[in-house]
Formats: C-alpha cells, sequence, structure tokens
C-alpha cells in the first residue's frame, strides 16, 4: 500500500509492507518503483526488548573518542525534534546484504525474532539478535516513538500503527516514492502509481483516525 503524509511544508507518499511478508520481489519494486531509503521500522516495546538504540544515541555515546560526533548532532532538523533512525544491520546468513534477496532475508528474520522478543524474557532478545544479525548492515532500522501516533506523527508511526491493527508483527518496510524530477512523487503522482498497480492509498490522517478508534476504550 501507499501512504502520503504532508505536514504543509513538504510533501511525502511511502510504500508500505508488513515486515513478516517482504519478499525479494518486492525490495526489488521498493528499489526500482519507489527509490528512496528502504527501512524497516520497530515499535518501542520491540525496541526494548532487543535493548536497541537510536543512532543519535551511538553518536553521543562515541563523542568522547571522536569530538566531531558531538558536532554532528541532529538538532536542526526542519521536519522533526528527533531522528527516528536506528542502527543498520545484516542478517548473518547474507553475503554483502545488498542484494534484494539479502536485505529480503535481513528484514523477514528480523520480523520473525521482533515476534519472538515480545514473547520473551531475562535477555534471551538480545542475545538471539546478536546471534543472528550484525551491524553495520544494509537494512536501515527506523524506531517508532513510544505510544506511535500518540505523540509522533511521521511515516514511521504511521506505517507501524497499520501492521499494528493488522495484528501483525510492529514492524513495517518502507520506502520513499521519489519523482523522475528528483524530488518526491507528488500526491496526483503517487494516487495515479496506486490505481495503475491496484494498491490502496491511504492518507496520514486517515491512519491516524483509525488508530484513535482502534485505541478508544
Amino acid at each position: 500500500m501507499l501512504v502520503y503524509d504532508a505536514d504543509g511544508r513538504e510533501e511525502e507518499t511511502d510504500m508500505v509492507v508488513a515486515s513478516e511478508h517482504v519478499t525479494p520481489e518486492l525490495i526489488q519494486r521498493f528499489r526500482k518503483e519507489a527509490g528512496g531509503l528502504i527501512c524497516a521500522t520497530l515499535s518501542g516495546k520491540v525496541r526494548r526488548a532487543l535493548g536497541l538504540p537510536f543512532l543519535a544515541e551511538v553518536f553521543q555515546g562515541a563523542s568522547p573518542q571522536y569530538p566531531v560526533m558531538a558536532r554532528l548532532q541532529p538538532n536542526d532538523l526542519p521536519y522533526d525534534a528527533k531522528s527516528a533512525f536506528g542502527i543498520t544491520i545484516n542478517h548473518r546468513r547474507t553475503f554483502t546484504g545488498i542484494t534484494d534477496s539479502d536485505r529480503a532475508k535481513t528484514i523477514v528474520e528480523f520480523a520473525a525474532l521482533a515476534r519472538a522478543a515480545l514473547r520473551s524474557e531475562d535477555g534471551w532478545a538480545q542475545e538471539e539478535f546478536g546471534r543472528e544479525f550484525r551491524a553495520p548492515g544494509h537494512v536501515h532500522l527506523l524506531n517508532a516513538a513510544d505510544g506511535l501516533l500518540e505523540s509522533r506523527f511521521g511515516h514511521t508511526e504511521l506505517a507501524t500503527a497499520l501492521v499494528v491493527m493488522a495484528g501483525l508483527v510492529p514492524s513495517a518496510t518502507i520506502c520513499e516514492m521519489m519523482g523522475d524530477d528528483g524530488r518526491a512523487l507528488s500526491k496526483a503522482e503517487a494516487q495515479a502509481y496506486a490505481q495503475r498497480r491496484g494498491l490502496i492509498f491511504l492518507e496520514g490522517r486517515e491512519v491516524v483516525e483509525a488508530w484513535r478508534q482502534f485505541r478508544a476504550p
């Protein structure tokens, strides 16, 4: 499906699929027909179960040895107060990690571990994560805000909320859709693409409203 959102300054449409259903063919479509950065989201619960940081926190921790990292803090983002970027990973049973099949393998195995992590205790998930994955890699992780669409309304939260409402592993794979002019694909162009491909086109406000109903007591 496609999820469109605009904050009054920029508009962006992301191609979205549940991470547990990713295939090499879908990664190829993301790469060739969307063209942005291919990322896998994760909910706050998964992030805590796996003990994963925000990438900015990693850079800050490295700043005593590499002072330049402190100067690179993303504290002037024009679109948000905090970057959702986490670490990058490859599954250990991949080669370079960049091919469509390698990235699909990494994402599907990450979704499987995320499901298990939500049911585990005593640090098992963190140990298993280290056994199965290496970093850095070619799949970018995006950390969704706690509470999802209660505090932040970016594509990371919109996509993660969609898979949560569908009863799936709280991880979505997303990719920004780019136009031939080098800019983000316009809303009209994204709608036309969805119609040609038989895909669902959702606006961010629709996802937010559905989430509020989903979370209502």
